[in-house]
């Protein structure tokens, strides 16, 4: 009897964290600072990943007036990043031409705010990788609440 007692009390607490950490994972960030990381891949070339979720062409976020959003550039070429559309957002380092080079983007107002990437040449080092039909255009939009 006790020994089944503490299995339950340990499947217990174990489904509490996992509750705890779900719940952590999917909140979106305060002021503070998310990330969005690019990378290659063999189809489509690049692609990326806010804050460690799957990665995508084109991605749609949403973040807290106040937040920084990083981007890091984990890709075989050099971005450029460059807003399309939105209100005036504070972006500094928009030229990430080396591996884990890093843009920030700062909102300080609401609104929807859109961007992409200008890619480069893959590096030298990098010239022999091969990739799978034509190159995504990376495209994402911020939703600062």
């Amino acid at each position: 009897m006790r020994g089944k007692r503490r299995i339950h009390l340990t499947a217990a607490v174990i489904a509490v964290v996992a509750a705890a950490l779900a719940g952590s994972a999917l909140a979106a960030p305060t002021h503070g600072t998310a990330t969005v990381t690019i990378r290659h891949q063999a189809r489509g070339c690049h692609a990326w990943s806010y804050s460690g979720g799957s990665y995508k062409a084109s991605l749609a976020v949403q973040i807290n007036r106040g937040s920084t959003l990083t981007v890091v550039n984990n890709d075989v070429m050099p971005h450029k990043l460059v807003m399309t559309s939105g209100l005036s957002a504070m972006l500094t380092t928009p030229k990430m031409n080396h591996m884990s080079a890093r843009a920030n983007i700062r909102f300080t107002k609401k609104g929807v705010y859109r961007f992409t990437t200008k890619a480069g040449d893959d590096y030298k080092w990098a010239s022999n990788m091969k990739t799978v039909g034509e190159d995504n255009v990376l495209r994402l939009t911020v939703t600062v609440r």
